[in-house]
């Protein structure tokens, strides 16, 4: 597995020479009215409000003066390079590569606004070949994205099962790779999202653990929003209209779930009712629940999402992934509570 510190170096090369989805163009010069000339965000298919949003097209339409910028990433992993290049402004990352975003080596720049949902069912771990726990993974070729929530998760899995890596062989496979692999019988369980997750159940995956478990057992795991420092400054407007876009998205996936099922639907090329099961594996927040002291917080005090990230960065020290654990402090800057208070005044 990687070690933290020659993966600052290599994240830093990735960055100089990365083209994905050609996200990499540097920022134009701001709209006549102040608007950026271009948002560029980082995106993956996880079937939460973001999708809404980008189905949708309500940024472009609550932003005509700026070009908005959609680039799929594979996993936060990636998102983390991108920033460190300056060629994203917001993106989706999942806790467990924020965490790492935050601390040392990386020190990325940037902070969370938005949780887009706490995981739940679609992220587990998966097994086949007559494995039937967690145990029976010994010996076995376990795939999974590195420094990802589900990386997070599957250590975790191990930990309660008594294994320790060592005990397994853990592949570092992006999800579409993982699907590929495990259609030509090269690993035996992966630990990942959906869609793929969904894709390997059905396939004769049989599911060992989910991230919900883990997450009543202390082991909560999300998929968070992060900005850039310097965007987030120089364009706070921009960023409460993005904000109250991916709100609008989460009430109408309260009000009207067959309509937030068909436009997910549509950006995973599913049908409506396998887009509205997976929407519902997972646990959206509104504005007002992103407040409470149990996520994000406020700007007097932060929510207990601060104390979830510095948990795991103890663990991921523990796992050698981060150089040292950062003060509760850190990671507490690292909310964006008084940019969502300011989306949201009435709040």
């Amino acid at each position: 597995m990687r070690r933290t510190t020659p993966l600052f170096s290599l994240l830093l090369a990735a960055a100089l020479t990365l083209t994905a989805c050609g996200s990499g163009e540097p920022e134009a010069k701001p709209a006549a009215d102040g608007s950026p000339a271009t948002l560029r965000i980082g995106y993956q298919l996880i079937p939460n409000g973001d999708l809404i949003v980008k189905d949708q097209k309500w940024l472009e339409t609550a932003l005509p003066n700026t070009k908005i910028v959609w680039s799929k990433f594979d996993s936060g992993g990636d998102v983390n390079t991108a920033v460190i290049a300056g060629s994203l402004d917001i993106g989706l990352a999942g806790s467990s590569p924020v965490t790492r975003g935050l601390s040392a080596p990386l020190n990325i720049p940037y902070r969370v606004p938005w949780i887009f949902d706490v995981i739940g069912d679609n992220e587990a771990l998966v097994a086949r070949g007559g494995v039937t726990d967690v145990k029976g993974l010994a010996g076995k070729r376990v795939a999974t994205p590195f420094s990802s929530t589900s990386h997070y998760s599957l250590l975790a899995a191990l930990s309660e099962a008594g294994l320790s890596e060592s005990d397994v062989k853990i592949l570092d496979m992006e999800p579409p790779d993982i699907q590929a692999a495990w259609q030509r019988g090269d690993i035996d369980a992966a630990y990942v999202w959906t869609p793929n997750l969904a894709e390997l159940q059905k396939n004769g995956g049989t599911t060992l653990v989910t991230s919900r478990q883990l997450a009543q057992r202390g082991k909560l795991t999300a998929d968070l929003a992060v900005v850039r420092d310097e965007f987030a400054t120089k364009y706070p407007k921009a960023l409460q209209t993005w904000l109250q876009q991916q709100d609008r998205a989460v009430k109408l996936a309260r009000s009207d779930k067959d309509a937030a099922a068909a436009a997910i639907g549509r950006q995973l090329n599913l049908d409506p009712a396998e887009a509205a099961r997976q929407l519902g594996q997972l646990v959206l927040l509104d504005a007002t629940e992103q407040r409470s002291a149990e996520y994000l917080g406020t700007p007097s005090a932060p929510g207990k999402l601060a104390e979830n990230l510095h948990s795991a960065a103890e663990f991921l020290k523990t796992q050698k992934k981060v150089d040292a654990v950062p003060d509760l402090t850190v990671f507490q800057k690292g909310l964006a509570t008084q940019e969502l208070a300011d989306a949201f005044p009435g709040n």
